[in-house]
């Protein structure tokens, strides 16, 4: 009877898989050819109200290829190492690419690289696929239980705990062998407090790229009772907005959540070109626009994939190009774009190293990874001081912006009056409603201190979800109209 063979042995016989589909696919007429091969392990429990509604366990080996032919993309995958079924595979998209080439009337073609071979992984300390479930579903337990018996009028409760650890190993034609494996902690919750009109809620999302280590400095605990008890506050003492003319200052959470949607977003280059027009929008920016000026002297956002630990970790993009820092505005003025190596093409640049996939499922597309601002010269009570008349918006509880990413709406959670340069009362449901330009051009000033909050970003189609921090320091806003 033949042996069941071990995840390990899949991956290796996968990684000859991938070799051998990258030979045959360039042997039968391909230019170019790419395989992507994953082993994804993964965990995910979920407790609503005290009851466990969900356990899950991954466990999958999968190819993705793709192939240039005749100046046109191809892409396909396979959950399995047979080489019969990838050769079958590899023979019908070679058909359907040339044909579909056809009809394109722009031919496509990929930037020239410099080929690696490396490997590396982020370590843990406690592996996650070593944590026993009972201890992670007890730990879920122990919040939930300490969330009843505050006595803050905690009427629903949702925890959701994901655990993975993905290997994945990466092979082109050009000669690039890369291969990592990156561990990924992803704690959600959502809690509701009170009822009807006399209620708040509060979502938050913690991932990082470690092991279980990790949990000891989180404090996840702490941070949702703290959060229950301001919801509760919030309802019994908040105020209504001030109107008029006032100053804001946002807390790094808020400012995190601005620069993903308008000042990562629309720095995707693939947008720009209209590739996603129909699927997750496009972008105020065009590329004649590089060096315009749309942003005050104090703000530069950057994306960054090789920050430690990040729930956006990675040093080699899903196209084998080395991660970089990537500044997209600098001192206000719009600095560069976010390229794979299809659209660094189209300008005549090197890519920039910005293509991930959600897994060997999909295909490679450009996407942020740690995106935030960076840090100024003031504290944060600094730029609260030098407020008269204002909101300080701590946190966020819903977020909406255009296609074009350049009408922004976000509505704050905890928040607080500014009275002279001092926090007084709480305010409730703070809209801070503007267009991206005037967002940032409004800003006089930063605060020194840069913190992250964590994120799914969601793009393409079919949709790819990627892990993504965002962040900031606070930032001061003037002459600001709150909307409703």
């Amino acid at each position: 009877m033949a042996k069941i063979p071990t995840p390990a042995q899949e991956f290796e016989a996968s990684k000859d898989l991938a070799d051998f589909a990258v030979r045959h696919a360039i042997k039968l007429g391909a230019t170019y050819a790419e395989a992507r091969m994953d082993h994804y392990w993964g965990e995910a429990f979920a407790l609503e109200n005290g009851d466990f509604i969900l356990s899950a366990f991954d466990n999958i080996v999968g190819v993705g290829l793709r192939l240039l032919v005749d100046n046109s993309l191809g892409f396909v995958t396979l959950n399995a190492t047979d080489r019969y079924a990838m050769k079958k595979l590899i023979a019908n998209a070679i058909r359907s690419v040339r044909y579909s080439a056809r009809l394109v009337r722009e031919p496509l073609q990929l930037s020239k690289e410099k080929s690696y071979t490396k490997s590396y992984f982020v370590p843990q300390k406690q592996r996650l696929d070593e944590i026993s479930p009972a201890d992670i579903t007890n730990y879920m337990k122990d919040i939930d239980s300490e969330l009843v018996n505050s006595k803050l009028d905690v009427t629903g409760r949702m925890l959701d705990v994901i655990h993975s650890i993905t290997r994945r190993y990466f092979y082109d034609s050009d000669g690039s062998r890369i291969e990592f494996e990156k561990p990924l902690i992803d704690f959600n919750y959502f809690i509701t407090i009170g009822k009807g009109a006399d209620s708040a809620q509060r979502y938050s999302q913690t991932s990082l790229s470690a092991g279980g280590e990790a949990y000891a400095s989180l404090d996840l605990k702490n941070k949702i009772l703290a959060d229950a008890k301001i919801l509760s506050e919030i309802i019994k003492k908040g105020v209504k907005p001030p109107k008029g003319i006032i100053d804001v200052v946002i807390a790094p959470e808020v400012t995190g959540i601005a620069v993903h949607e308008s000042g990562g977003h629309p720095y995707e280059a693939d947008r720009i070109f209209g590739r996603e027009g129909a699927q997750a929008g496009e972008s105020f920016i065009t590329k004649e626009m590089i060096g315009k000026k749309i942003g005050s002297d104090v703000v530069t956002i950057v994306d960054d994939p090789t920050i430690p630990n990040s729930a956006g970790f990675f040093l080699f993009d899903d196209e084998g190009v080395p991660a970089q820092r990537k500044v997209l505005m600098k001192n206000g003025v719009i600095s560069g774009l976010l390229h794979n190596r299809e659209t660094a093409r189209v300008m005549n640049l090197h890519s920039n190293g910005s293509a991930r996939v959600e897994d060997f499922n999909y295909e490679p597309i450009v996407r942020m990874s740690n995106t935030f601002m960076l840090p100024g010269k003031h504290t944060e009570n600094e730029l609260i001081s030098g407020v008269k008349k204002g909101v300080f918006i701590k946190s966020f509880m819903e977020w909406n912006i255009d296609d074009l990413r350049i009408n922004q709406k976000y509505v704050g959670n905890e928040a607080y009056l500014i009275e002279n340069g001092r926090l007084t009362k709480l305010v409730k449901n703070p809209v801070l409603e503007m267009n991206t330009v005037d967002f940032y051009s409004s800003i006089d000033a930063i605060g020194k201190r840069v913190e992250f909050s964590s994120g799914t970003c969601g793009k393409g189609e079919p949709m790819q979800g990627v892990p993504v921090w965002m962040g900031g320091p606070a930032a001061r806003l003037r002459k600001i109209r709150l909307g409703k």
